[in-house]
């Protein structure tokens, strides 16, 4: 089983604006980001502690221009925080071994997938694509794109 962690030397190779919304719980503009508008097949790892967090077969157009999911790959991989920032109360969401900040959840998903929407900040996120997920060693995700890929289980 593999270990994450956030280790000072990935945290360093952080861009500004990576380290902004990663570690001081910033927020990336809307539209103006790395994958608010990605279609390909993949998964979405923490930036910091490579940690799986988002597959592409959970991701929709929530038209607010960022990356939006209706749930985690694995649930163990995020926590949840009230965050009553910006004068209002919303929920965080931050990875549990990166312990970076990611983005909020909000309850207006679609019905027909949970109803939540996750909205997370694509500076938080590294994508790997279905056919890197090997080489980048996260082979046993392959299993939740193959219906997408027309494969057969």
């Amino acid at each position: 089983m593999t270990k994450y962690k956030k280790a000072a030397e990935a945290v360093e190779r952080l861009s500004p604006e990576q380290h902004y919304v990663t570690q001081q719980c910033g927020t990336e503009p809307p539209f103006d980001n790395a994958y608010w508008d990605n279609h390909e097949a993949g998964l979405y790892v923490d930036v910091v502690s490579g940690e799986p967090l988002f597959a592409s077969i959970d991701k929709f157009d929530s038209g607010t221009g960022w990356p939006s999911f209706t749930r985690p790959v694995q649930t163990e991989n995020v926590t949840e925080n009230f965050d009553e920032s910006l004068g209002m109360r919303r929920v965080e969401v931050r990875s549990v071994h990166g312990d970076s900040h990611l983005g909020h959840i909000f309850p207006d998903g679609p019905e027909e997938a949970g109803g939540m929407r996750y909205c997370i900040n694509s500076a938080s996120l590294r994508f790997i694509p279905v056919d890197e997920l090997d080489i980048e060693g996260y082979g046993e995700f392959k299993k939740l794109f193959s219906e997408t890929l027309g494969e057969t289980k």
